[in-house]
């Protein structure tokens, strides 16, 4: 499939994400002149002709389309096997949970519907539980995506379509139903259009610098979901490195280790390799610094290694490698804690080709910075090359928790559930403003509510395959077909 429309401007924000292929494709248009803003606002709307927006309503299920169980079990070949049984658990929790860790049955569904061709940086498993508030380097709370495991070059209706099936899916869990499942997933697109409207009357920097902190995330909601979402800022204030250390670690022979809950916590001794686990981690984070600025540097070499544990994470993650790592800086008040999670092919690759990223923890990272407005200080990824994993393995590195968190959705009525979509649907259009062709893609949308309608079409009738995705793996789950791992 072509996801790069020549007639349509690429931001050089996004040049490097390109394939080579990509890249020699539109370097004619670099070279000779930059499309003007006229252009792109007739190729987007040229587009209307060749992808009709009412195309995009439509959902069946294709002949060829694979066993849902089958693409879950080849995505487990090289995931850790004993936590495979934890991953069906947390994804048969229900039919929203289910969508949550299936994004690569989904991504082979997406890959048959239409698109314009006009390619962002895509988030590979957009869902309105892939938001959260976390905090800047200047201290201040900001909501935005935090999931970019599978992010990928590729369409942008793709994101905006799992966003609002996701929407669709969630209110149906909550007991809505049909009509209402279908304003919410309305709700979030047709703030994704009207946003990136906006956006294309923004300038380059206009659109860099924009944000959507905590007072802005307050003052577009009802005052009861504004109170929901007091509480889940004030959850993620206190969710600082200090209250990581009072929760995750107990005192051992005066010195702090973390606190093991098997199997979803598990403390080592020696890696796979058989080297000290503080042995490995200092070689392992040693290769992480060299992907971090020097500012960063100075400043991760202040602190030491204490502990370091395996972690369980996620739904759709869970059985890829993630370790948690306690450092401590000045005294045993100065922790530290960094996530070093597992990075493998997105569930996009096979559809878009391979990244041109060797390491996919970089592929992560990259497309972490391009979609948020301000990143974690300690973003960074290395290659890990055997001495933690017995394998050569990629990973990215963050930190853990530093006022991270998530919005409760069980907590959220349909109703409000919509006003959350609405907030999604414009951070979604922000992080793809960045990396696309904001311009282009507004005036493909219009002003009408076509292509609301559209997707809401498509988000009721897909929600109905996932509830019958969801009904197949619990079934193979009641037939011993798969082990399943329960409470956990």
């Amino acid at each position: 499939m072509t996801i790069v429309n020549l007639k349509a401007n690429i931001d050089p924000s996004y040049y490097r994400l390109l394939s080579a292929q990509d890249r020699g494709r539109i370097a004619e248009t670099f070279e000779a002149r930059r499309p003007s803003v006229a252009e792109r606002l007739a190729a987007g709307k040229a587009l209307r002709e060749q992808v009709p927006r009412s195309r995009h309503a439509t959902y069946e299920t294709s002949a060829s389309r694979p066993d849902p169980i089958g693409v879950l079990e080849k995505q487990a070949v090289d995931r850790i096997a004993r936590l495979i049984p934890v991953r069906y658990a947390r994804m048969l929790a229900s039919p929203f949970a289910f969508l949550r860790g299936s994004a690569a049955v989904m991504a082979d569904d997406l890959s048959r519907t239409p698109t314009t061709g006009l390619a962002v940086a895509a988030c590979g498993d957009m869902h309105v539980a892939n938001f959260g508030v976390y905090a800047s380097a200047e201290r201040n709370l900001v909501f935005a995506i935090n999931d970019f495991d599978e992010v990928h070059p590729g369409p942008w209706e793709w994101d905006l379509k799992r966003l609002a099936v996701s929407a669709a899916v969630a209110v149906r869990f909550m007991s809505g139903d049909k009509a209402e499942a279908a304003e919410a997933a309305a709700a979030c697109v047709q703030s994704y259009r009207r946003r990136m409207r906006r956006y294309a009357e923004m300038s380059y920097l206009e659109v860099w610098y924009d944000s959507i902190d905590e007072q802005r995330v307050l003052d577009a909601l009802s005052p009861r979901v504004r109170r929901d979402a007091e509480r889940t800022i004030a959850k993620a204030r206190a969710k600082g490195h200090i209250r990581s250390l009072d929760k995750l670690t107990e005192m051992v022979g005066g010195k702090p280790r973390i606190v093991e809950d098997v199997p979803l916590i598990v403390r080592e001794t020696h890696s796979e390799q058989g080297t000290p686990i503080r042995e490995a981690m200092n070689e392992t984070l040693g290769a992480y610094v060299d992907s971090l600025s020097l500012d960063r540097r100075r400043l991760l070499a202040r602190y030491r290694i204490v502990d370091a544990a395996r972690k369980v994470v996620g739904v759709g993650s869970v059985g890829t490698r993630c370790w948690i790592v306690l450092l401590l800086g000045r005294d045993g008040e100065d922790p530290l804690f960094l996530q070093i999670k597992e990075a493998q092919a997105s569930v996009l690759e096979p559809y878009l080709g391979k990244s041109e990223y060797d390491n996919h923890g970089e592929r992560v990272v990259a497309g972490q910075r391009l979609m948020q407005a301000t990143s974690d200080i300690f973003l960074g990824w290395l290659h890990s090359k055997e001495t933690l994993d017995g394998a050569e393995r990629d990973f990215f590195v963050r930190q853990l928790w530093d006022w991270k968190t998530s919005v409760d959705l069980d907590t959220i009525l349909p109703e409000g559930l919509e006003l959350y979509g609405e907030v999604c649907g414009f951070l979604l259009a922000r992080a793809h403003a960045r990396s696309g062709d904001r311009i282009a893609i507004a005036s493909y949308l219009g002003k009408s509510d076509s292509f609301d309608r559209a997707l809401a079409e498509f988000a009721v009738a897909y929600a109905d395959q996932n509830e019958r995705d969801y009904a197949a793996v619990r079934q193979a789950a009641d037939e011993g077909r798969i082990a399943v791992q329960e409470g956990l």
